[in-house]
């Protein structure tokens, strides 16, 4: 299982708009984040998780060249608003839709905001189409299965995702966007070879684990390595990287794990 963190920062990405903090300076590439999207590729399938308003930047960065269907957490701006950049994966399938699943809350945005596009076919040959479909609980792909679980993030339920690889038996855990982590799904994410956890900044989020909260989700998962994620200017990458327990690391936009 190969996995890319194509972003890894939040709704406002860093640097930050008229920011001069020191992270907002920093000439660390480690700290130049766009917003939060993952690329999963399991037993030859090629998962695409969020589309971030740089989408189509991050597929170039890189090289992304096949996307064979596409999970939405949700709806906000930050992961759904890159959709529309989908369309040359439509192209590279030979003109057919592809498969979009969400909860029913992501796909009723979906179709707010791309009502151009959920079709059998695109209307002409460079456009999107997309196959709208409701995330079960278990997802059944040609690489291995998809297990979903809803975390809260405010007044909303976002798509938590555990992949499991079926030729190598890899785990993958991914819980962006979300409040807390329940312990019936820290039990979905044990025994995961990675688990990718929200962690916003330090000071405590209505709809987001700070670092405190994830270090702890973090530590009572146990997972060989812990990777933080959707993350502020608060966050300089090579001082909060050195003050966190061994296995728990800082994600950063173009990181790949090979698991």
């Amino acid at each position: 299982m190969d996995v890319i963190f194509m972003g890894t920062g939040t709704s406002q990405g860093v640097p930050m708009v008229a920011c001069d903090c020191s992270v907002c300076q920093s000439g660390d590439p480690r700290d130049r984040r766009t917003r939060t999207s993952i690329r999963v590729v399991m037993g030859g399938v090629h998962i695409q998780v969020d589309a971030a308003q740089e989408f189509r930047l991050q597929c170039l960065a890189n090289n992304i060249r096949q996307t064979d269907l596409f999970i939405l957490t949700h709806g906000h701006a930050d992961h759904i608003l890159g959709m529309d950049d989908l369309r040359r994966f439509c192209d590279l399938r030979g003109g057919d839709n592809l498969p979009v699943y969400s909860t029913p809350a992501g796909l009723d945005r979906v179709r707010q905001v791309f009502p151009y596009a959920i079709l059998d076919k695109p209307l002409v040959r460079g456009y999107p189409a997309f196959s709208l479909r409701e995330m079960p609980a278990v997802l059944e792909t040609p690489g291995g299965t998809i297990r979903s679980t809803l975390l809260p993030h405010g007044p909303l339920e976002v798509l938590g995702l555990i992949f499991e690889e079926a030729g190598t038996g890899a785990c993958f855990a991914y819980y962006t966007d979300c409040k807390s982590v329940n312990p019936e799904q820290r039990e979905m994410a044990r025994g995961a070879d990675a688990v990718v956890l929200d962690a916003l900044r330090f000071a405590p989020h209505p709809g987001h684990m700070n670092l405190e909260e994830a270090t702890e989700t973090a530590l009572g998962i146990g997972a060989p390595a812990t990777y933080f994620t959707h993350l502020t200017h608060d966050i300089l990458h090579a001082e909060v990287a050195a003050s966190l327990p061994e296995s728990i690391f800082l994600a950063h936009d173009g990181l790949r794990l090979r698991l």
